[in-house]
């Protein structure tokens, strides 16, 4: 039991003094390259999707 508390005591020491965070304006900026980058990705998934059903559809149609 006592080394739980130590490992508790020594994780909560480091989070709260070793490590850096970011401030909030770096966390907006990044939340918002993140959120772009995510839109982006999406809509290419999306275009190749309809694509690729596209092709597809035209390629079962010549077997009918």
């Amino acid at each position: 039991m006592n080394k739980i508390r130590l490992y508790v005591k020594e994780a909560t020491n480091e989070l709260l003094h070793k490590v850096s965070w970011p401030t909030w304006e770096e966390l907006q900026g990044s939340l918002i390259v993140v959120l772009v980058a995510s839109l982006i990705f999406s809509i290419v998934i999306y275009l190749m999707d309809v694509a690729f059903s596209n092709v597809l559809s035209a390629f079962y149609h010549l077997f009918q």
